[in-house]
């Protein structure tokens, strides 16, 4: 069974202390649809209940769903589904009350943090703020500001749709088992307004991966590896007053944004 757990990247969290900080932060109300990635044992899932309108619980493995349906109050639904399988918009748009602030919380396997936050980008206008529990390094990325080594496509692309924070740190040693690593936890408050209007997402962010492909070499470098043309790279480096050495993680957020809508108003991306 412990190997099992290993395999699915599950660290239980054991401190109720951590445990009571990480439920104030999240603050359900009882205007709240709070929907939980990975229910475990109902650690936090059986508070968030006794405060939230409705918690919709989503948990993969087979072996807590007894447990959890049996201690399950009136407003709290369990689904055993793969986080990674799970149509969002379907689960909200079955709501009765479909104007409820909906918070997305939960402690992310270490193993599927990647995809899961590409999925939550993907549906990000669903949620009125996600609160994770993650393994440090990503926390950081995702507020990474520019001229950091942290700093990266994840940084950008979280940033123009969330105000990002990261609120404490929680070490090894309040999981079971300990993870290797520290964990973070981190808000994502979805901002009224994105900070910059995106013409076309997908090719956006291939644009960034492209860009920050290597990070040692100077960003005009990695451009040309879009097969953009050189007299044209030097056209934009002009107009943006941009340094000839620049590198990817020097640029605001809102020069990759200006870089990127310059190239694909020629065409060229």
């Amino acid at each position: 069974m412990k190997r099992k757990r290993r395999a699915l990247g599950q660290h239980f969290l054991r401190n109720r202390a951590v445990l009571k900080k990480i439920i104030q932060i999240i603050s359900p109300g009882e205007n709240d649809l709070v929907i939980e990635i990975g229910a475990g044992k109902g650690a936090l899932t059986f508070p968030l209940a006794e405060r939230a309108g409705k918690v919709i619980a989503v948990e993969k493995d087979p072996s807590f769903i007894p447990s959890l349906r049996k201690k399950s109050p009136h407003n709290l639904v369990i689904i055993e589904k793969d986080i990674l399988r799970v149509d969002f918009r379907e689960i909200i748009s079955k709501e009765e009350q479909p104007k409820r602030s909906v918070k997305l919380v939960g402690n992310l396997p270490y193993s599927l943090s990647s995809p899961l936050l590409f999925k939550i980008l993907k549906d990000k206008e669903l949620f009125s703020e996600c609160i994770f529990l993650l393994q440090k390094e990503v926390a950081q990325r995702i507020c990474g500001q520019p001229r950091s080594k942290i700093y990266a496509p994840f940084s950008i692309l979280f940033q123009i749709y969330f105000l990002a924070k990261i609120h404490f740190l929680v070490s090894p040693d309040s999981f079971s088992p300990p993870p290797r690593v520290d964990s973070a936890l981190i808000s994502l408050k979805k901002r009224i307004q994105p900070l910059f209007f995106i013409k076309n997402e997908e090719i956006f962010r291939k644009f960034l991966r492209a860009a920050f492909q290597h990070r040692r070499k100077i960003l005009i470098n990695n451009l040309q590896k879009l097969n953009l043309p050189l007299s044209l790279i030097n056209e934009a480096y002009k107009r943006f007053g941009l340094e000839r050495n620049i590198r990817p993680e020097q640029l605001t957020i809102s020069q990759f944004v200006e870089l990127f809508h310059f190239f694909s108003q020629q065409s060229f991306i």
